[in-house]
């Protein structure tokens, strides 16, 4: 979670992996796994002037130069329609690979690539220089046309610039549009920011800057891709949380219920036991050797090929005129992603031959560490 403002390059920060402990009296947390999202706050990034569409007056739009001419048209409905069949009526025909493509040509201007939008999308990209040309209803022309003057933001690259802008008083204050009604108001307040206010949302947030309904967003993060595509960037410091997935009990439930306490048990072990193999391979592999220790010597003149605890070495059995021999052994053992490749050919450089990989379900431990510490959070 974070803190954006409106700018042209963005990069969205991987979210970290925390372990959470207990807290309150009432609920118990324990930490899964990290996934790639974050709520942040974002703004503006790009310098507007007041103007609109209607009166034909050019924003100073922050805009790449090219070539090729952009033309917006409706994606879907009545609109959508009647636009494509009056460009076929002149004789201008769209095409597009498959209906699902948001990009198409029109063969007949060569130089003119189409883009499907939302109608209040062609407005605000029209105006911000994303596209060139447009097909769009009056009504949106006129609702969507007018922006605000948002382009204090463009030099704003930190929460501590946003926080000394001296714009912000109780008769002006920082609007931050957000469905975290909670934890924006706390970020704000420990962050030094006094005059603040909040509207709540619970999508298409990205919007609210450039329809001058809020000044700021603070919002869940992943790619960064629907913010540079909405002209926002994040600012330092604008982290509110690195979010992640938490499996979530009762306290009152684990303490008072011997089922629940072994049901989060059991899902706790497979789960960290499943995340443990994820980053590991299984590799089997025949070596020739007159006995188990000489080819561990082998084996184990290579740091890489120890595995966990070692290699694990067994007998090939065969057959040879009639009787049963062991000319190879079997090695086993467990070896990272990362370092695959390297360590087959270190097998294979001591004498290994027919290398199987597989990948690896579960890593049951003897005990899980992360089980003693949640009885331990929790005073049993």
């Amino acid at each position: 979670m974070s803190l954006l403002l409106p700018t042209n390059l963005l990069q969205c920060r991987s979210s970290s992996l925390l372990l959470l402990s207990p807290s309150s009296s009432t609920t118990a947390f324990s930490a899964i796994a990290p996934c790639r999202i974050c709520l942040r706050l974002v703004t503006s990034c790009v310098a507007y002037d007041q103007s609109s569409v209607v009166n034909s007056s050019a924003p100073k739009a922050v805009v790449v130069e090219r070539d090729q001419i952009r033309l917006g048209l409706v994606s879907k409905g009545r609109m959508a329609t009647n636009s494509l069949n009056l460009l076929k009526d002149c004789q201008l025909f769209v095409k597009q690979v498959n209906p699902r493509q948001y990009v198409a040509q029109i063969p007949q201007l060569p130089n003119t690539k189409v883009c499907f939008q939302r109608p209040k999308d062609i407005v605000t990209k029209l105006l911000s220089g994303d596209l060139d040309l447009g097909i769009v209803g009056l009504d949106k022309l006129r609702e969507y046309g007018q922006i605000p003057n948002y382009g204090i933001f463009e030099n704003i690259k930190s929460l501590k610039e946003l926080a000394q802008m001296p714009q912000w008083s109780e008769e002006r204050p920082l609007r931050v549009a957000t469905g975290f009604t909670y934890l924006g108001p706390k970020f704000m307040k420990e962050n030094g920011i006094k005059h603040v206010t909040f509207s709540t949302a619970s999508g298409a947030l990205e919007a609210a800057p450039a329809m001058g309904i809020a000044d700021v967003v603070l919002d869940l993060v992943s790619s960064g891709t629907t913010l540079k595509e909405n002209n926002l960037k994040e600012i330092e410091g604008g982290v509110v949380l690195q979010c992640k997935a938490v499996l979530v009990a009762s306290r009152r439930a684990l303490t008072k219920r011997k089922e629940a306490l072994n049901t989060v048990q059991e899902i706790l072990e497979r789960l960290e036991a499943h995340l443990k193999a994820d980053s590991q391979f299984t590799v089997v592999a025949n070596f020739r050797g007159s006995s188990a220790e000489e080819v561990a010597e082998r084996v184990l003149s290579q740091p890489s090929l120890s595995g966990w605890q070692g290699p694990t070495i067994s007998p090939v059995y065969c057959r040879r005129g009639g009787k049963i021999s062991i000319d190879y052994y079997a090695i086993v053992i467990c070896v990272p992603k990362k370092t695959l490749y390297d360590s087959v050919k270190h097998l294979r450089a001591v004498g290994g031959s027919g290398v199987l990989v597989s990948p690896l379900t579960y890593i049951f431990d003897e005990d899980t560490p992360r089980w003693g510490q949640f009885l331990r959070n929790l005073g049993i």
